[in-house]
């Protein structure tokens, strides 16, 4: 295991999953201000369903059992929340992105054993912070219970927010309310989702108008979540810069469900499954779309398929 592995997998390893209280004022206030995106997980949440059980399973790899048995850190026990947030960068977390973390965490143990595989640390306003090698990462401890990872500028901003200020506005902090005290996994983007990857063309949609090439890039903001239950349901929201567009969007979605249907027919009953509880809805600029399975059909859509087995040719009997 190298020395990256260490300083960061312990956080980012939850950045994927999909897992109800509002978020933490204490990891939303070490967030930067000009963030575009974060996402949030309730690991606690994840933890008390059995589909999120499931999640969290499929998480484990060797690196993680590794990483545990170096440090005695279990992501998939120890870690009680994440934030996830970034400025939009190209470079993801590499470079504008933080990652924090509500759990438990044995410091001077994760501390030896990065720096015992190549880690660097250095201390920053009484933080140790611990770097990979090339020194563009890493992951810091505000205490036994909280854990900053991301690149090296913004772990030293996060640390010294407190005492600076410049938390993110108060519209965005309101965001974060909404979704994280109802959802057990959420994400919100404040900007147009198409500029965060400006160089993504929007395919066509036949039979949907002739703007619905770029009707999705109407969106002004986002923002999902998925709860967990004996039925799983996830949420999106989207709002448009018009009715009209929420509407095309509402009717170009429907078109995609409906073609998705046409091509799943018998041979793919999950899928139908999954589709025909899709709800579109449009209500003034605003497009919601609802989709809700029981846990155990979810779980079955999810699952990786397993290898077919071919049957090993007999040898033909010689006459």
């Amino acid at each position: 295991m190298n020395a990256r592995i260490l300083a960061t997998a312990t956080l980012f390893s939850f950045a994927g999953v999909l897992s109800a209280h509002a978020a933490d004022s204490q990891l939303l206030s070490l967030v930067m201000p000009d963030a575009k995106v974060i996402a949030g997980v309730n690991v606690d949440s994840a933890k008390a369903s059995p589909f999120g059980q499931y999640v969290l399973t499929q998480m484990q790899s060797r690196d993680q059992q590794q990483l545990t048995a170096l440090t005695g850190f279990d992501p998939t026990r120890d870690v009680h929340e994440l934030l996830v947030a970034s400025n939009g960068s190209a470079n993801g977390m590499h470079e504008g992105g933080l990652a924090l973390a509500r759990g438990n965490f044995d410091i001077a143990r994760i501390t030896a054993a990065a720096v015992a595989h190549g880690a660097t640390t250095e201390t920053y306003n009484s933080v140790t912070i611990i770097e990979d090698p090339k020194q563009t990462g890493g992951v810091a401890f505000l205490d036994s219970t909280l854990a900053v990872a991301g690149d090296l500028a913004n772990i030293k901003a996060a640390i010294d927010r407190p005492k600076t200020g410049g938390s993110v506005p108060t519209a965005v902090a309101l965001l974060v309310d909404q979704w994280s005290g109802t959802q057990d996994a959420w994400v919100i983007t404040t900007v147009p989702p198409y500029t965060l990857h400006p160089g993504s063309n929007v395919p066509s949609i036949p039979g949907v108008g002739p703007n619905a090439q770029n009707i999705f890039q109407s969106i002004q903001q986002a923002a999902g979540g998925v709860k967990f239950g004996a039925l799983i349901v996830v949420t999106a929201q989207a709002q448009a810069d018009t009715a009209q567009n929420a509407s095309t969007m509402a009717d170009a979605l429907k078109l995609l469900a409906n073609l998705a249907l046409m091509h799943a027919g018998q041979d793919n009953p999950q899928l139908t499954a999954l589709v025909q509880s899709l709800v579109v809805t449009a209500q003034g600029n605003i497009l919601k779309v609802t989709i809700s399975l029981p846990e155990d059909q979810l779980q079955q859509i999810v699952k990786p398929k397993a290898a077919v087995e071919r049957p090993t040719p007999r040898n033909p009997r010689r006459m």
